[in-house]
């Protein structure tokens, strides 16, 4: 099994439990880029979809994690992908 399919399960089944590191690896696996970072924020952006569709994304470590409202979001919009 791939890396990115194995951290889409690990994130569907557990939201909660997700390290900010392989949040942004999820991200990448799906074609979001970082673009910027300002104080902890990271700021990602996937060029093949819309403003609509989920195409900026901010995320936000809280203690080395992420948080879960940001994993389903992105989550979302990788559902729209497939």
């Amino acid at each position: 099994m791939s890396k990115c399919r194995r951290l889409l399960e690990k994130a569907e089944n557990s939201p909660h439990s997700l390290r900010f590191d392989e949040l942004c690896a999820l991200a990448r696996c799906y074609g979001w880029v970082f673009k910027r970072q300002r104080g902890s924020h990271q700021v990602w952006e996937n060029p093949n979809l819309t403003t609509d569709q989920g195409r900026r994304k901010t995320f936000q470590p809280i203690q080395g994690m992420a948080p879960g409202y940001q994993v389903k979001d992105l989550l979302g919009s990788i559902e729209g992908l497939t």
